[in-house]
This record gives C-alpha cells, sequence and structure tokens, in this order.
C-alpha cells in the first residue's frame, strides 16, 4: 500500500500516466474509472493527497465540501440527476480502499441496490 502523492492518483494528478478527465478545477480533479461498475462510474479526487476522509483534518473542510459540491456538478453534466446516482467513499481495508488518496465514486446509469455489498 502507498500513501499520499504516490499512489495511481498522484501520478494522474501529475499528468505522468493517462486517465480520461472529464473535469478539474484547481483543487479537484475527476476521471473515469479504469473499471466501471455502472454506465457512469467517476472518480473525484482533490489535489493535495489526503489518505482517506479519517485522515481529513479540520483544515481540509473547505476542501471537502469542495470536492462534493464538484461531485454533483459533474454528475449534472453527466446526466445523472434526473434519475438519480449514488457518491460513495471507501476508507482503509475493510471499507474495500484499495488506492489511499482519498476519492468519492460517482456511480449511475443504473439503479444502485441497498445494501450495497
Amino acid at each position: 500500500m502507498t500513501h499520499g502523492g504516490d499512489t495511481i492518483f498522484g501520478k494522474i494528478i501529475r499528468k505522468e500516466i493517462p486517465a480520461q478527465i472529464v473535469h478539474e478545477t484547481e483543487r479537484v480533479l475527476a476521471f473515469r474509472d479504469i473499471n466501471p461498475v455502472a454506465p457512469t462510474h467517476i472518480l473525484i479526487i482533490p489535489k493535495k493527497p489526503i489518505a482517506s476522509i479519517a485522515a481529513a483534518t479540520a483544515e481540509d473542510k473547505e476542501l471537502i465540501g469542495e470536492l462534493l459540491l464538484e461531485a454533483a456538478e459533474v454528475a449534472r453534466r453527466e446526466g445523472l440527476e434526473e434519475d438519480g446516482y449514488r457518491v460513495v467513499t471507501n476508507i482503509g481495508t475493510h471499507g474495500g480502499q484499495t488506492v489511499f488518496h482519498l476519492h468519492l465514486h460517482i456511480i449511475g446509469g443504473r439503479p444502485c441496490q441497498w445494501p450495497p455489498g
């Protein structure tokens, strides 16, 4: 397991490896998941290397809010707003996290089940 800027997401942010980027701001990057679980599956990440939401601090409060608002914007642009979509983050190995850089999954284009699994 790697952490912070040494992850695959750090390399995507630095444009060292390609990604299908769908949205970018000064502090946030969104790109299509290479192993989608739905017709629309986009990852949205802060450019700041935060390992997970559990590692975020009070200093990150504004960035976390921006990340969520940008997720909603990406979902609107992808046409997911009318039928709905899911935004989820995995925390730690038991939570299913495999890349230790905070990321939100925007999943839509099909009905989502509850509980998720």
